[in-house]
């Protein structure tokens, strides 16, 4: 195996291990040894990558920095009504989540002390952007009279990160959980016709 394919192939053995020990127990309790354990590389591969446990922690929050904005631009890009653009897109960001490890390792990191002040991007701010998007269907009547869009931004959310908190440890995971809190709070939100609209498709 040439040396670039094998040092790449420790990098990752060594970024996702990390990934999933940051997420199973912190940063701040997981000891390198459980990470060299988890990779099965030694000590000094590790070092030839990273300088240090904290550098190896930037490097996942920087992965996650650059996931994002790829799935903000692809929905935002769809040729859908904006109330169809938040579902689908805060139901794939959880769904993601759920399935990737490193993804959601470095999106818990960008909160972490070790990520101040660095001038990385973090997530979206998904609460702004689910409020432009609701503003958008309430003014294009695709709410119900009376709902207020920031009310529903918040309550979406909160159930993306319940969801991120709750769907990587136990059933059902975090993709299912988003989609049951859309289908009920779409219900008691979303006009009639809109409803009519979404069953057809």
């Amino acid at each position: 195996m040439p040396q670039q394919r094998r040092a790449q192939l420790t990098r990752h053995a060594i970024v996702v291990a990390a990934a999933e020990e940051f997420d199973r127990t912190g940063y701040d309790a997981t000891p390198l040894s459980a990470i060299l354990r988890r990779s099965g590389v030694t000590k000094g591969a590790f070092y030839f990558h990273f300088a240090a446990k904290e550098e190896l922690a930037l490097a996942l929050v920087e992965s996650q920095a650059r996931r994002w904005p790829k799935l903000r631009g692809d929905w935002l890009r769809r040729e859908l009504d904006p109330l169809s653009i938040a579902v689908g897109m805060l139901s794939e960001a959880a769904r993601l989540l759920e399935e990737d490890v490193v993804l959601r390792a470095g999106t818990g990191l960008a909160r972490h002390r070790i990520a101040e002040g660095r001038g990385l991007d973090s997530e979206p701010d998904w609460e702004t952007l689910l409020l432009d998007l609701l503003r958008r269907a309430s003014a294009d009547g695709m709410l119900r009279p009376g709902v207020d869009p920031e009310a529903v931004a918040r309550v979406a959310y909160a159930a993306l990160v319940g969801a991120r908190v709750l769907g990587s440890r136990r059933e059902p995971g975090a993709g299912v959980r988003m989609e049951e809190t859309w289908r009920i709070t779409l219900q008691g939100v979303a006009s009639p016709e809109w409803l009519s609209n979404r069953k057809a498709r």
